[in-house]
């Protein structure tokens, strides 16, 4: 089984503790002999379910939007995202040289058409650039692609200082009821909902 990964990255601390949990408990739904996860390594879920999915038994293959992709991350990010390259059973490569937000939705095309299912860890939200966590469901749902959300009951994706409390008007839940699907885990909110 071919499972991708798209999600929400420069998460809390806090979030970034529940969504590694959310997404251990999905890739041990998986046969770990069976899994390859097929991800852009990017600092956030990217990586973290690249992680979870090595240290489950799993593999995992790459996907590099451009060859400028890795200046482009944060440098702290460096050491794992090339640690993770390192142990990839394939890499695969759009072309592009620049790193621009057409080069990182070209790499999501690619991935979604490796995969036979793609993980979302998004708050329900409209993309807040082109190329973001939602044009990346969206495209995995126009081309037949199931889709499970994994969002975190409570979470956010700003920090709270920075929040004004009436922007807060979706918890966890409700976003993940307005992308579609059922329930599937207890504490955090994960959400299948198959493409149609």
């Amino acid at each position: 089984m071919r499972v991708g990964i798209t999600g929400h990255r420069g998460l809390t601390a806090a979030v970034e503790k529940l969504v590694r949990m959310c997404l251990d408990a999905e890739v041990k739904t998986y046969e770990p002999t069976e899994l390859c996860g097929v991800s852009c390594l990017a600092d956030g879920p990217d990586a973290w379910f690249a992680e979870s999915v090595l240290a489950a038994g799993g593999r995992i293959e790459v996907v590099i939007p451009a060859a400028q992709y890795r200046n482009g991350l944060p440098a702290a990010h460096h050491a794992t995202y090339d640690a993770l390259l390192h142990q990839a059973v394939d890499v695969h490569y759009t072309g592009r040289s620049e790193s621009s937000s057409q080069a990182h939705m070209a790499g999501s095309e690619i991935l979604v058409g490796l995969v036979d299912r793609l993980i979302a860890v998004w708050d329900g939200k409209p993309a807040r650039g082109f190329g973001g966590t939602a044009d990346v469901v969206a495209y995995a749902r126009r081309t037949g692609v199931p889709v499970d959300i994994l969002w975190p009951d409570g979470a956010t994706r700003d920090r709270p200082a920075a929040l004004p409390e009436a922007v807060e008007s979706k918890s966890g839940t409700e976003a993940a009821n307005a992308a579609g699907g059922e329930p599937r885990t207890g504490k955090a909110v994960t959400r299948s909902a198959e493409a149609n």
